[in-house]
């Protein structure tokens, strides 16, 4: 169980470096930056603490930016995702009033090549579940009760998150607000 092709990624492999925007500035970048490495005040609609910084590095902003929104272009029904559900009652925004909120508070005019971060974060989600996958069948893997590891061990996680990421690539370069 090395390493494997994945269809689905294939095609990723060479889009993906043709189209990388030119890289326009770089800052520290938390590498997991989702609502679950978060601490959300009790009372107010503010993040209190960001949790998890084993993956900062430096990078490009809009990595982490495409990452967290990475759920709103995952199956609700088997990845865990929002596509399919309705964020409203939940208070959710959906993606694009996330993204045109993080517009306005880096006072950015929108987000060009918007799909490429995404994609992007997609494919990155889907080799480190793909890597999890790999590391749980090893014997002295101890970690690998955790449902969630099992998820991801008994590969259809990685494959299903895989298969996602081929709509991002054929969605053209447009920018996003």
């Amino acid at each position: 169980w090395g390493t494997q092709r994945i269809e689905p990624m294939e095609p990723r492999l060479d889009w993906l470096p043709r189209t990388i925007p030119t890289q326009d500035e770089t800052t520290i970048v938390h590498g997991d930056y989702r609502l679950g490495n978060m601490i959300v005040h009790p009372q107010e609609p503010r993040i209190v603490a960001v949790l998890d910084w084993e993956l900062s590095t430096l990078g490009h902003p809009l990595a982490d930016v495409a990452y967290t929104c990475v759920p709103w272009n995952l199956p609700a029904e088997r990845l865990d995702g929002y596509l399919g559900r309705d964020l409203a009652p939940l208070g959710y925004p959906s993606e694009a009033e996330f993204v045109a909120d993080y517009c306005r508070h880096a006072g950015r005019a929108d987000i060009p090549h918007w799909p490429f971060y995404v994609a992007f974060a997609l494919f990155r989600l889907a080799a480190i579940t793909h890597g999890t996958a790999r590391r749980a069948r090893v014997p002295n893997a101890s970690w690998v009760r955790e449902a969630s590891v099992r998820r991801c061990v008994n590969g259809r996680r990685w494959r299903r998150t895989a298969g996602v990421v081929g709509g991002h690539a054929t969605r053209g370069s447009g920018s996003r607000t």
